[in-house]
Parts: C-alpha cells; structure tokens; sequence
C-alpha cells in the first residue's frame, strides 16, 4: 500500500539530513571546515571524505617481511623450548642441539629417553587450520632418523602461520609509528602473505618514511666488554658516535620491551637533544641493579645491532627513568622517541616497490573523475526526464539522496575515495535508475491491464521489488568478492560498490516510494503520468 506511518516519513527524511549535514565538510575548503569545526560541539562528527593517493598524490610503498628472518627467529626458539625439554627431563644432549635450514636435530641414543621425552616435544606442536574438518595441520613436524637422531622441522603451514602473524604485528607497530610522526589517514593493508601496502597521501618525500618503517627497533641495553674478557662473550657492534666497533656483551641487560614511554627533549647538563625514557617496574629494577654494579663502567645502548650511544654509568640509576644521547639532532631525537614507543617488529621489512604519486596527476585524476561523474549524472537524468516525466523528477531526487548517502557513509566509515571508487559511484547511478526503470515499467503494464491507478502504484512497486533484490544481491555477492580477494584500487572500487547497492534499495523503493505516495494523496490524479 501507498501509505506511510508518521514515524517512517520522519525517518526517512530525517537520514536524508544527516547524510547531506555529513557531506558538507567534504564540498568545504579546507580553511573552512577547520572553522566549521571550531564552531561545533566536540561530539559532532564533521570529517571530510579521505581521498586516495590517486586523487591527492602522496607515497606508495610495498613491503616484504624478511622470509628468512622469520625462519631464524623461529628456529632459535625451538632451539630454546628443544633445550628447555631436554634439561626439565634431564636428558644429556650428545653433540649439542643442531640447527638445520628449517628446524633443529637432536641426538638422543637411548630409546628409553626418546620414549621419555618424545611425547613432550610434540607437545610443542601447535595446530593450524580445523582439525575437526579434517584440515588440521601443525607448525612443526617431529621425525625419527638412525642411530637416535630426532628432526623437528618447520612445516610450510608453520612457516605461512609465522608470516602471517608476523605481518598482522607489523601492520600494528606501522601504524604506531606512521601515527606519531604526525601523518593521518595513511592506509595499511595486508597484500599476500608476508607483503604489507602502505600509502600516505599527501607525502611527497618517502625517504623520511622508509627510514622510520624500515627499522626493526630492537632495543637492548648491554654492558661493554672489559679488557681480557672472554671472546665468546661479546661481539663487535658499530658505534655510530665514532664509527669504530666496539666490544659488547652478548648478555642483554634489559630489553626495550619494558620501555612504557620515550619522548625527546634536552639534556640539563649539555643542553644537545636526548630522547628521555621511562622503564615499567620489571624494567627499572633490572635497569637500578645494572647500574649499581656496574658503576664506572660504559653501557651500550644498542639499536638494531648498532650502538647508539655508549655513556660512563657515574652512578646507580634506580628511578626507572633514563636518557639516551648521542650527538642527535632534532628529528632524529623525535623519530627515535616514535621508534621506541612503537615497539620493535617481529621481523625485518624490505622495500619491494615504491612509488610516489604527484599532487598535478592527483589533480589530472580528480578532473577526470569529475568529468566523468558530471557526465553520466546529466545524461542519466536527461533519459529520466524525457522518458518518465513527474517519475523521472522523482527518480532524479531519489539519484540525489542516492549519492549523498554514499559519500555519508564513506565518511561515518572512513573509507578513501579513489578513482576505481569514483568509478563505482558512477556505475552505482545507472543502477540506481535501472531500479526506478524496472517499477515504472512494471506500473505501466498493470495501469495499461486495466487495474486503478492506486492499485498499478502499488503492484508496480510489490511486484518490481523482488527483482530488485535479486539483481542487487548478487552485484553485492560480486562486490564482496572483489573486496576480500582484491587490493588496492580493486577494494577502492569494491567498497562505493558495496555501498551503492546498499543504498539503491534504500533510494528506490522507499524514497521513491514516498514521494509518489505524497504526490498520490495532494494531487489525487486519474491517469498515470507517464
């Protein structure tokens, strides 16, 4: 039926404000809109639309987890656990715990022992996939060779899990890092299994940025090595005060994971930039027994296996509080306090592929969106003027409430608008209209059979609607697709897709809805319009 509730119209017409008052900040400049928003209640959401390094230029950068990397930090720790199981069964190990290219080898001649200890190693085993659908698979796989050698060997499903979860931290620690320099609405997004697609718009430089993700960040607090200490406790680490190697121990002190907060400043005494750090309370009392017995000594503070700094411990230090100077300079104070408060990565990043996008080919693209967008919009409408009459201005209406509620809900979602989504907006619109076609169409059959014209309203309506859906669910199962198996410019255009077709139902059927409804009960017409 042609009739509406009270509170459905306010409804509707209601949304259709918020979308349009959501949308403003977008169509204002940006001076403007930081005025609007100065003027407005912190609560109210006044957000432009995010545009896509295609529209606004910027950086683009592709990164790779370090595979091998990866493959040596987990074969060290099943060294450790190896070793941890065999001293907790008090198991001699004969010749040591070996290392193969994707596991660890352990000689175990008693059978009695193997028996003993067996069981406990495949415990280590972790599960991966749906074992109760039969797909289960494990990180590691336990073999037996001759003379009682026992392989534990990283399986390919271990080592796609270990990427996979390695690449999930490392999404976590870059956007840290990218936030606290200050640039926003960067976007950071799996791609495969160990690639990360990282673009900022708006950034033209990309040399400051790949030198802050590039970095691994694994902070650790050493003491040098005295003169005549032993060689096999210590290695020789580059000092990037000097230049010169110098002798640190192998024992780590304390570890940047127990760092709460680092922020640059300056020193009191010298005045030069340092970057000020606090310890958590496991860190500051590890950090407080270091110095006391240590006083005189030099502490080596090192960074990604570099020496950042090496002071003279003049004194116990037991406030859990610390500075780390090293003839810095201001930016390089800033980015290492962002470092530091970000967390290390679980694996090193290479740079695959780097792009940079200019603001002039950014604004190419956007001249051409527009034109097109313009283009499709006007001839669009025209068709639905000439062909549908009074129904095309509705129709027309409806296109427009249509596309506000895209760009408001890009913005409630804060998605980014590239070109490939520009695309999706303008094949959204002819869709939009094909389902104003199929109920016009289907009104003028059921008027022209000889129903009243109430009655052709409303089953043109009923009857078209299930259509409708039908077409519009599957173009959403197509957009879906796209989305979760596409990236880049693909989910661009799969995400205003996505959303267009969800409004379509919406513009077509309900809004075009209410206005014929209200047209019917003003003008109480006789024959159809159209």
């Amino acid at each position: 039926m042609l009739r509406f509730a009270t509170w459905k119209i306010v409804s509707i017409l209601l949304a259709t404000l918020v979308a349009a008052l959501m949308v403003v900040p977008s169509l204002l400049t940006p001076t403007s809109r930081e005025a609007l928003i100065a003027h407005l209640p912190g609560w109210v959401p006044a957000r432009a639309i995010t545009l896509g390094l295609d529209l606004q230029g910027g950086s683009y950068l592709l990164m790779q987890v370090d595979r091998h990397d990866v493959i040596t930090s987990q074969v060290q720790n099943l060294r450790d656990d190896v070793r941890r199981v065999l001293q907790e069964e008090k198991i001699p190990i004969v010749g040591g715990i070996g290392l193969t290219p994707m596991g660890v080898r352990v000689h175990i001649p008693d059978a009695a022992a193997r028996a003993r200890v067996l069981p406990r190693l495949e415990q280590l085993q972790a599960p991966i996939g749906n074992i109760l659908l039969g797909n289960g698979a494990t990180t590691y796989k336990l073999t037996q060779g001759a003379n009682g050698e026992v392989d534990y060997t990283m399986t390919d499903a271990g080592l796609n899990s270990f990427l996979t979860r390695a690449v999930d931290q490392s999404i976590e620690v870059l956007k840290k890092r990218i936030d606290g320099i200050g640039t926003k609405e960067a976007s950071i997004q799996r791609e495969g299994i160990d690639r990360i697609v990282i673009e900022v718009p708006g950034l033209q430089d990309p040399h400051q940025l790949k030198a802050l993700l590039g970095k691994t960040a694994k902070l650790e607090f050493r003491m040098v090595a005295d003169p005549g200490a032993d060689p096999n406790d210590y290695q020789m680490l580059p000092d990037k005060e000097t230049g010169q190697k110098l002798p640190v121990m192998k024992q780590v002190m304390v570890q940047g994971e127990d760092l709460t907060n680092a922020q640059p400043g300056y020193s009191q005494t010298t005045g030069e930039p340092v970057v000020n750090f606090n310890f958590n309370l496991r860190g500051g009392q590890r950090f407080g027994e270091a110095t006391s017995a240590n006083v005189g000594k030099l502490f080596a503070i090192v960074l990604d296996n570099e020496v950042i700094s090496a002071p003279r411990i003049l004194g116990a230090i037991t406030g859990g509080q610390g500075e780390i100077s090293g003839r810095f300079t201001v930016e390089q104070t800033q980015n290492l306090a962002v470092l530091l408060r970000s967390g290390a990565l679980p694996a090193k990043l290479t740079v695959a592929e780097e792009r940079t996008v200019g603001p002039g080919l950014g604004a190419d693209s956007i001249a051409a969106g527009k034109r097109a967008a313009y283009l499709g919009t006007a001839l669009v409408v025209a068709f639905m003027l000439v062909t549908y009459g009074l129904f095309g201005v509705f129709a027309n209406i409806a296109l427009a409430v249509h596309v506000t509620l895209i760009f408001a809900l890009m913005v409630l979602l804060g998605s980014t608008l590239t070109l490939p989504g520009i695309a999706g907006i303008v094949l959204t619109i002819g869709m939009a209209v094909d389902s104003n076609v199929l109920i016009y169409e289907r009104i003028r059959e059921e008027f022209k059979q000889g129903r009243a014209l109430i009655s052709a309203l409303d089953a043109g309506f009923n009857r078209a609607f299930a259509t409708i859906v039908d077409s519009n669910v599957t173009m959403l199962i197509a957009a879906v697709i796209l989305f979760l198996l596409g990236s880049g410019p693909v989910k661009g255009f799969a995400v205003t897709l996505a959303l267009g077709i969800m409004t379509t139902i919406f513009t077509a059927v309900t809004m075009t809805r209410l206005m014929i409804a209200m047209w019917y009960r003003l003008a109480k017409p006789k024959a159809l319009p159209i």
